[in-house]
């Protein structure tokens, strides 16, 4: 195995690094160069990640990075629960699984700026790991599996990497816009003998996962499918007397029995009556407990991973299958602003601008229907009255992460204000961002309380017609949406959004 850096000049300069001991190269025919779980789901092409890679070295050779710069990065460890020696279910960091593909854990990388070229670096692993875990698998494996150029063991970094000679390391370093969480920095045994650079790299690939490639295109569409199906699914089982919590194991069965979709992007939110006002419902203390009851809006925010890409969809209904006036009110009104929105994306609109259409939209029914009072509709919007009953942001990029990154890369400040400030993103569309729409309508107590405290807002407020929704939780419908050259791409499409449509689809049960 031969590793070779090309800079770029005219006569180019190649480096052979040699591994330091034999290898046995495993038939070639047994070896998949792509991902797929199973019959019927999806083939990945390793071609998505070189893709990623490529465009990468391409942004950073735009930003005229020095030449001779190798990119190294970390990717995820297997960890345990606490003290025991119970292993987390391992997921890779997103990031290492953007530019590599790679399933495993304890792996490291490397990629050449100049070349595109790749390294993989493999955990040496024990004879016993096989008694175990099943059978050991060769660097040849690993370079046919994840299409990169060489593959090593991790205690031979120091040796390759020495033999490349960098003019500088770039490493990830930086803060997640959402989490507020800094990106565990790489390391190894002799990394301070090299040039560091930790400033360069991190935003310019959390701006180049904000856009979507052709493949990864794919794979989102088949996440948002297959969720969709779940989500049908899930509607047909629920009616009065039903748990929350069989919601979410009919949505997990069936998105991995016939999507192969192991994980879920995120907790399970299988929220109904009163619940559906608790945004994120569905945790340790409220673990989708509640017995379902007649008269009941039920609110599932669900979404399955494939590959690590992961939909996020979010289905509103009423228990008994038949919406009662109030309920059909605040469904229209939730789904008059989701429209609203699709309609007006495309490249060139302000992410902010759609959230205050969004807020719009519900202002003005309220309004209509005597809910909100005393007021026009820009008098109400200055005073925040949008944000009492949508308390959340319009949505967020979506991608390898759920709330994915490069909210905030080369965005306006984050907007200070009730309901806004919770946008994950202030960016202009682009053609190629993938992002959720989900408007939401909610009557929640301590909302609600704090408007009647609040003489600027409480003189807006209908009392009388706002009290009976007290404790009905609320509607969300969210959809994962695509931003084209003209307009956008609806990924959830596969679903009863209408009032119309939701009674005709669960008068089949």
């Amino acid at each position: 195995a031969v590793y070779q850096r090309r800079v770029r000049a005219s006569h180019p300069t190649v480096f052979h690094c040699r591994p330091s001991h034999r290898r046995r190269m495993p038939n070639s025919e047994d070896v998949p160069d792509y991902f797929q779980m199973g019959p019927g789901t999806l083939k990945i092409p390793n071609t998505l990640y070189k893709e990623n890679r490529k465009r990468v070295c391409d942004a950073l050779i735009s930003a005229n990075t020095p030449r001779g710069s190798v990119m190294f990065f970390q990717g995820g460890a297997q960890l345990q629960q606490y003290d025991t020696d119970r292993d987390i279910e391992f997921q890779q960091e997103s990031y290492f699984m953007w530019l590599f593909g790679v399933m495993e854990s304890d792996f490291y990388g490397a990629v050449d700026v100049d070349t595109a070229q790749s390294i993989l670096f493999m955990p040496r692993l024990p004879s016993s790991y096989a008694v175990w875990m099943g059978a050991l698998k060769t660097p040849e494996y690993f370079k046919k599996r994840y299409g990169v150029d060489n593959v090593y063991y991790t205690d031979e970094i120091m040796t390759i990497l020495g033999q490349l000679r960098p003019s500088a390391l770039l490493i990830m370093s930086g803060v997640n816009s959402d989490s507020k969480s800094e990106f565990t920095v790489p390391s190894f045994e002799g990394m301070d003998s090299f040039k560091i650079d930790t400033s360069t790299l991190y935003n310019i690939i959390a701006e180049c996962r904000v856009i979507k490639s052709d493949e990864e295109m794919k794979v989102m569409r088949y996440s948002s499918q297959v969720s969709c199906e779940a989500h049908r699914e899930v509607m047909k089982l629920m009616r009065p007397g039903r748990m929350e919590y069989e919601g979410e194991a009919t949505f997990k069965h069936y998105t991995y029995m016939k999507g192969g979709m192991r994980f879920t992007g995120y907790t399970c939110i299988c929220a109904s009556g009163e619940n559906a006002a608790v945004l994120h419902y569905g945790h340790a203390g409220e673990p989708n407990d509640k017995r379902v009851n007649d008269g009941d809006m039920l609110l599932f925010d669900m979404g399955a991973e494939y590959a690590g890409y992961t939909a996020d969809i979010t289905v509103s209904f009423p228990a008994s299958g038949k919406f009662t006036e109030s309920q059909k009110f605040v469904y229209n009104t939730c789904l008059k602003a989701n429209k609203a929105v699709q309609k007006a994306m495309r490249p060139g609109i302000s992410w902010p601008d759609m959230h205050r259409l969004a807020e719009r939209v519900i202002v003005e029914e309220f309004l209509k229907q005597g809910l909100l009072v005393n007021g026009t509709v820009d008098q109400l919007l200055d005073a925040h009255m949008g944000a009492i009953f949508m308390p959340h942001g319009l949505g967020h990029f979506i991608g390898l992460d759920v709330h994915d990154v490069g909210g905030y890369v080369n965005a306006p400040e984050r907007i200070d204000e009730p309901g806004i400030r919770y946008l994950r993103t202030t960016r202009t569309l682009e053609k190629g961002m993938v992002i959720t729409v989900e408007p939401g309508v909610y009557f929640g107590d301590a909302l609600l309380d704090n408007a009647y405290a609040n003489p600027d807002q409480a003189k807006y407020m209908n009392n009388t017609m706002i009290e009976p929704y007290r404790g009905t939780g609320g509607v969300r419908i969210e959809d994962v949406v695509a931003v084209t050259e003209d307009g956008s791409e609806l990924l959830s499409h596969d679903l009863p959004r209408t009032v119309e449509e939701i009674e005709a689809f669960m008068a089949e049960r």
